[in-house]
């Protein structure tokens, strides 16, 4: 169930989780609080108890609370929070101010983008050479800001594929959230395409010549960028 962009119909449960989970990440809970007592939380969302019991769980799933007979529901410690599970980290870009968040985010990148780039030279098919490629090639064509997101991000997903390495392309897919709020910021950056376009460029070019090390390089050298494009957006900030 998608909790980020609920209907106008959205259950009750749903409306649930999501403030509950958003007090918790936003620090209204903090970790080893109890939550208020089923009873209140039935009174204050009109709700019966399975529906709230519901609602725990998913909190639970999501590594936020535990739950137990005679104990009540439970904050647990930050660093047992499913960071990656797409809601909690929704949470976290709308709790967290905007320099902190990507920050944490283009360290993240830093680790595992660069990474990813000499596994793709080494193990990417022809037609994933190619995949990357078109996507670069819509970016150079995209005639506005707006146009250049999608490709942008294609770049990097279809990079993460022809890694041949399931994980760290589910890890990659994992942060494709956040990677989104973050090109929709650096991309706003003042000609974008003579700054980001050549570093991309670069990268795409050491892939398809089996360049494990110069992917490498040229990818912390686009973060390197896309780092200094968000601080000419946000201000100063964004450390990598």
């Amino acid at each position: 169930m998608d909790y980020r962009k609920p209907s106008d119909r959205k259950s009750m449960h749903s409306r649930i989780v999501q403030d509950i989970g958003m007090q918790i990440v936003s620090g209204r809970f903090k970790p080893d609080d109890k939550l208020p007592a089923e009873a209140l939380l039935c009174e204050e969302y009109a709700v019966s108890r399975p529906v709230l019991r519901e609602a725990t769980r998913v909190l639970v799933a999501k590594g936020l609370v535990y739950s137990r007979p005679r104990v009540g529901t439970v904050v647990k410690p930050r660093r047992e929070w499913h960071m990656l599970d797409p809601d909690v980290l929704h949470w976290l870009m709308q709790s967290s101010p905007q320099n902190e968040f990507f920050a944490l985010l283009t360290s993240v990148r830093s680790i595992i983008e660069p990474a990813a780039a000499a596994l793709a030279a080494q193990h990417a098919t022809p037609d994933e050479l190619a995949s990357i490629g078109e996507a670069y090639e819509r970016m150079a064509a995209a005639p506005t800001v707006e146009d250049v997101l999608q490709p942008d991000l294609d770049f990097h997903s279809r990079i993460a594929d022809a890694t041949h390495n399931d994980l760290l392309a589910h890890l990659c897919n994992m942060l494709s959230l956040a990677l989104r709020e973050a090109l929709k910021h650096s991309n706003k950056r003042p000609n974008l395409h003579e700054l980001a376009l050549p570093r991309h460029k670069a990268i795409l070019t050491a892939i398809e010549n089996r360049d494990a090390l110069g992917a490498h390089h040229a990818t912390l050298v686009q973060l390197d960028d896309a780092r200094n494009a968000l601080n000419v957006v946000l201000g100063k900030g964004v450390k990598l």
